[in-house]
């Protein structure tokens, strides 16, 4: 399941936020980042990604939550003031990989834009560090244009892999009907972030519609012709020894040579 969600904030809003201290809305919330580790909590945090989603209540599960959680995984909730209102899940990788992939973060919709993803994600970022784990990854729908600009131009994170079709039909109020092609990212702890490349080291580019969430709603056919034609592009140019180097807002997805 995509990590940063269409619904989980906007990218460019919050640069000046980070996870060391809380941020305050417009309106005098204060917000803040703490562990799930109560039942009630987790069930109130299931709810939270549910309703992010689309009404997808199979999507994860408070049992699983509340199980990550007891064995040490990062399980937490994102709260303005004393209201639930996201949460992110995350889960180690093998031991010897040093690796943590994160599985799903969401913010409720009227949190949206606000640069909330950003400070989830740097209290993600701090959690990982303090506890050895030297790289984060997580997937995204390689369509979602501000997904693509959060993960590549803002936390810097590095495109290793695309995934076709990575969970099959998933029936939630995002992906319900599309197939869930997936970009695998990581994201490197303690390494600078992987800066947009100079235009002369573009090779080619792929672009992705500005707002596949209204072309799947208004004019799905076509949405699902970008989804085909991404993941040929993809293709063509790994095939052609050629990865992604970043994201551009206009083109699409930057690729240089290895």
């Amino acid at each position: 399941m995509s990590v940063t969600p269409p619904a989980a904030g906007d990218p460019g809003a919050a640069a000046s936020l980070d996870a060391d201290a809380p941020a305050v809305a417009t309106d005098g919330s204060t917000f803040s980042v703490r562990p799930l580790d109560e039942v009630d909590d987790v069930h109130a945090g299931a709810a939270v990604l549910s309703q992010v989603w689309g009404g997808d209540n199979a999507g994860m599960p408070p049992n699983l939550m509340r199980a990550l959680a007891h064995a040490g995984n990062y399980v937490v909730g994102l709260y303005a003031d004393d209201r639930l209102i996201g949460a992110s899940v995350a889960f180690f990788g093998p031991p010897a990989e040093r690796t943590m992939h994160s599985h799903i973060t969401g913010v409720l919709p009227e949190y949206q834009g606000q640069g909330l993803g950003r400070v989830l994600k740097n209290h993600q970022r701090d959690w990982a560090f303090a506890r050895g784990v030297g790289t984060v990854t997580w997937t995204f729908d390689p369509l979602v244009a501000r997904n693509a600009h959060f993960n590549l131009r803002v936390l810097g994170a590095r495109v290793t892999d695309y995934l076709v079709n990575q969970y099959g039909a998933m029936d939630d109020g995002i992906n319900r009907g599309d197939e869930t092609d997936r970009v695998m990212v990581a994201w490197v702890m303690a390494a600078r972030p992987v800066p947009t490349p100079d235009d002369a080291d573009v090779v080619a580019s792929v672009e992705i519609p500005s707002d596949i969430q209204a072309l799947r709603r208004d004019a799905p056919a076509e949405a699902a012709a970008w989804r085909r034609r991404v993941r040929e592009a993809f293709a063509a140019q790994t095939a052609a020894g050629l990865v992604v180097g970043g994201f551009d807002d206009d083109r699409g997805y930057l690729f240089v040579r290895r």
